[in-house]
């Protein structure tokens, strides 16, 4: 990979880390399922009319749409709503890994090398010990639905393979058509449009350039970015980089946000992504592109 493209894949991973804080701070100001309708309401519109629809038949576009988007950030954003902290929800969302190799096994019977299975012990081990410390807590329900939004994202996954290659952005921005409807009405009728309309009344620049970080860098020139290197490099080469977006997210959330960092958070992060390692790097060249987050 050359240098300009190396700087442009750690850019990505940054911004992707990040945005786990900036998704914290926006939900100081906005209610999760409305914030992540909103979310999707700008990423839809105006690109839709401009992004090519993606290839595949239009009921697995939507099917991605709502698992990716609608269900995954969700549940992500409800998450961290309720008490997982940002540097965590970015480490435990990297379960998208073993839950799509799992996903694999089952649905479309591929065989787990050893290798894999081994990382996905490791991980486990890592997530054991998240859950184990968020026993008890606020915490707890957010580790749940934060594993909720991994394994839809897993889904998300084997429905992309199933709608075959495509433009990474068009399919994002198709799919992102999909989630707003089902989002706001279920922001209508868990959060109520007293709160909905309160946060917008009330919203103040924070919560503006939250939002539109989450919208614009994130998503567009994230996934961009993230498209074209994929176009360019084997999948072995470009999806590895993944494995930095906790790295960014945990030290963003450290630095930001005062999150503490006790060893067993250390030892956590070092067997998730050790594990999420054994899987992403046993991956042939241009398998399975995943379209990663944000």
């Amino acid at each position: 990979m050359v240098f300009r493209d190396l700087l442009l894949a750690l850019s990505v991973v940054a911004i992707w880390g990040l945005n786990f804080v900036v998704i914290e701070i926006g939900l100081r100001e906005f209610p999760p399922l409305f914030l992540t309708a909103m979310r999707f309401i700008l990423v839809a519109f105006p690109a839709v009319f401009f992004a090519q629809r993606p290839k595949g038949p239009i009921a697995m576009v939507f099917l991605y749409g709502i698992f990716m988007f609608a269900l995954q950030f969700a549940f992500l954003f409800a998450g961290m709503y309720l008490g997982m902290p940002a540097g965590l929800a970015s480490l435990v969302l990297q379960f998208q890994v073993i839950a799509t190799v799992v996903l694999s096994t089952v649905l479309l019977r591929e065989v787990i090398p050893f290798q894999r299975l081994v990382g996905i012990a490791v991980a486990l081990c890592g997530l054991a010990i998240v859950a184990w410390h968020s026993a008890g807590n606020a915490e707890t329900v957010g580790f749940v639905l934060v594993l909720c939004a991994a394994i839809c994202w897993g889904v998300a996954n084997i429905v992309s393979k199933k709608i075959g290659a495509s433009s990474v952005l068009a399919l994002v921005v198709w799919g992102s058509l999909v989630a707003p409807l089902p989002l706001l009405l279920a922001s209508f009728y868990f959060e109520g449009r007293q709160v909905m309309m309160g946060a917008l009344s009330s919203v103040s620049w924070v919560g503006i350039i939250a939002l539109g970080y989450i919208v614009y860098p994130t998503t567009f020139y994230g996934f961009s970015i993230w498209s074209k290197l994929l176009n360019l490099y084997s999948t072995n080469m470009v999806a590895p980089f993944s494995l930095l977006v906790p790295v960014f997210g945990i030290f963003f959330s450290a630095v930001i946000l005062s999150e503490p960092m006790p060893t067993w958070k250390l030892v956590a992060s070092a067997l998730v992504i050790s594990g999420v390692a054994f899987n992403i790097v046993s991956l042939r060249p241009r398998s399975v592109r995943k379209t990663e987050n944000r």
